[in-house]
């Protein structure tokens, strides 16, 4: 049945309108038309003044609700972390698997094609982050997880699935020709936990490579005489970044200065984020080290940083108060701008007619009210859940 999403603060392309009003129907945004303008006899959903935006698209999704997609490679699993993250706006994700054995690669790519299948709300596909990474730069990937990309390895990687498939690899660890084969099968290959040189970057964008998965962790940096990974990517204005702002993995001041060196619209918020978000318990197991939150932050004994407990929501808000974005522009970094990474931007991140129906409300602090999700809206799974 068709719905109408009245009083609310629409952000359209040429930002917020309190004068529209989304009409839903069959999954999709239908119509926008002006508040006198919705048919008589429709369903009318007051939104109260709330923020209505495009919902939070993250790439990079460890965990949730006390679930690490590598230990529960099931559909149920990647349906228990979407709903630990739906509450803070994330209407779209991609289950992200840690560098570990091919026989759990394998399980991973089934569970998301079997959660696809299913239609568990909310999965994309699937982030492979790793094995093939430079130990090097490991942060608090496995060193016996990581290795070189062997042929069979790439064929499990190249084969068809549902959704889409990210891969985040060391440039240096595989071939040039080997990385322009996934990129010609369809993956969206991405640079990380890397030590490679601006030129073997430079080869590797030539090739194929769509960026980097979380900008300066993790990677070789820009230097006076070495632009690493980093001068490279700044270097290149079609190169997608995506940036952890949580004010710890980097200062603001830094990602302030990649804001203002290469175009906004090739940067998207990620949150790295493990089993903790959403979930009572700040502590969790990480293929045999424990991971603790210690002032927000994911930490081994060690002191590694080990993803992070951050949500989209508060990624978001920490772009408008850490780096000076207006919030549509800070939405936008988690809605449209991960929707076209993925090759989706026709289809989800923004308010239009045409596009599927997944939204978030939130008042003015960026609290999250309302989602829906390809027009099914978070109240009424609630309310079917509990009858």
């Amino acid at each position: 049945m068709a719905i109408a999403l009245t009083n609310g603060r629409v952000l359209l392309d040429d930002g917020f309108r309190t004068d529209t009003v989304v009409i839903v129907d069959k999954g999709r945004i239908s119509a926008l038309v002006g508040r006198d303008d919705v048919p008589i006899g429709m369903e009318r959903r007051d939104l109260g003044n709330a923020l209505l935006v495009p919902g939070f698209i993250d790439t990079q999704v460890n965990g949730g609700g006390g679930v690490l997609f590598n230990e529960t490679p099931t559909a149920a699993g990647i349906e228990a972390i979407g709903k630990a993250h739906r509450p803070f706006g994330t209407t779209g994700f991609m289950p992200t698997l840690i560098s570990d054995d091919l026989e759990t690669v394998q399980r991973c790519i089934a569970a998301v094609d079997s959660a696809i299948a299913a239609n568990v709300p909310g999965v994309l596909g699937i982030h492979i982050e790793g094995p093939f990474l430079n130990v090097e730069r490991k942060g608090i990937h496995a060193a016996d997880h990581i290795r070189r990309a062997d042929p069979r390895d790439l064929a499990i990687l190249k084969t068809a699935g549902r959704g889409k498939r990210m891969v985040t690899l060391a440039p240096e660890r595989i071939t040039p020709e080997a990385l322009q084969d996934l990129a010609k099968a369809g993956l969206l290959v991405c640079a990380g936990h890397t030590n490679a040189s601006y030129e073997i970057m430079r080869e590797a964008l030539d090739r194929g490579l769509r960026g980097v998965t979380h900008l300066f962790n993790a990677m070789s940096p820009l230097g006076s005489r070495e632009p690493g990974v980093v001068g490279a990517v700044l270097d290149d204005d079609q190169a997608w970044c995506g940036i952890i702002v949580d004010g710890v993995h980097v200062s603001p001041v830094v990602l302030g200065i990649a804001l203002r060196a290469r175009p906004r619209n090739r940067f998207m918020l990620v949150t790295d984020a493990m089993p903790t978000v959403g979930a009572a318990t700040k502590s969790f197991s990480l293929q045999g080290r424990t991971i603790n939150v210690q002032g927000g932050v994911c930490v081994d004994d060690a002191g590694t940083l080990a993803g992070s407990d951050l949500d989209m929501a508060g990624a978001v808000r920490n772009a408008v108060a850490m780096l000076g974005l207006d919030l549509a522009e800070a939405v936008r970094m988690a809605s449209l701008y991960p929707a076209e990474f993925l090759g989706l931007g026709n289809e989800l991140g923004r308010i239009a007619p045409g596009y599927r129906a997944s939204l978030v409300a939130a008042d003015d602090d960026l609290q999250v009210l309302e989602t829906w999700i390809d027009g099914i809206d978070s109240r009424a799974e609630a309310e079917a859940a509990y009858a």
